[in-house]
């Protein structure tokens, strides 16, 4: 099954974040039988301090993959991902909110703090992680998420997934939310009741 994932999203994220713009519409959000873990990790923060999965355990926590210099999706995205953290929080929901950067080069800790403060990413529950190389960040997209991070060629793009990834505090990967989806209502009932 696992192996089938990665193949339909692989073909599927080979064609470039434009297609993935284009898609919209919500998706299946269980996932939860496609047996998908994050493996062990540890990498810097938004404050240039170390942060990994054993600060995560016993957190249900909202994945993404993103880049500052994005050119297409994440201007849509990071919002997104913004008001689904407002609203945990209104709602009393405690979770964690985790943004990985797939231009760990150019997204440093501190380019990735302005970001996440230009956005209104409240820290005590967001972290904005860097301090790999790319191929560091496309494997633990490719084992946790079963989705691909590759340069586009001749572009400034890279291609990454548009999807939130909801983990319990077991590390598994529970469902995924289409992250360019501007009605997120369907989303927060779902995830407050993955949550709760």
């Amino acid at each position: 099954m696992k192996k089938w994932i990665v193949a339909v999203m692989s073909m599927i994220l080979l064609s470039g974040c434009g297609w993935l713009y284009e898609m919209g519409g919500s998706s299946e959000y269980d996932i939860s039988e496609a047996n998908l873990e994050v493996p062990p990790f540890e990498f810097t923060n938004q404050e240039n301090e170390p942060f990994g999965k054993e600060d995560l355990e016993g957190d249900y926590w909202l994945a993404n993959m993103i880049f500052t210099q994005c050119p297409s999706v994440c201007p849509t995205m990071t919002p997104n991902m913004q008001r689904l953290q407002d609203a945990m929080l209104e709602e009393g929901v405690e979770m964690k909110f985790i943004s990985f950067t797939v231009d760990p080069e150019q997204d440093t800790p501190e380019v990735l703090h302005q970001y996440g403060t230009n956005v209104g990413a409240n820290f005590n529950y967001w972290n904005f992680l860097t301090g790999y190389h790319q191929d560091e960040i496309a494997e633990l997209a490719k084992e946790a998420f079963a989705t691909i991070v590759a340069d586009v060629e001749n572009s400034d793009d890279i291609t990454h997934s548009t999807r939130f990834y909801l983990v319990d505090p077991d590390g598994v990967v529970i469902r995924q939310y289409d992250g360019m989806q501007s009605d997120q209502s369907d989303i927060i009932d779902d995830m407050k009741s993955a949550v709760n």
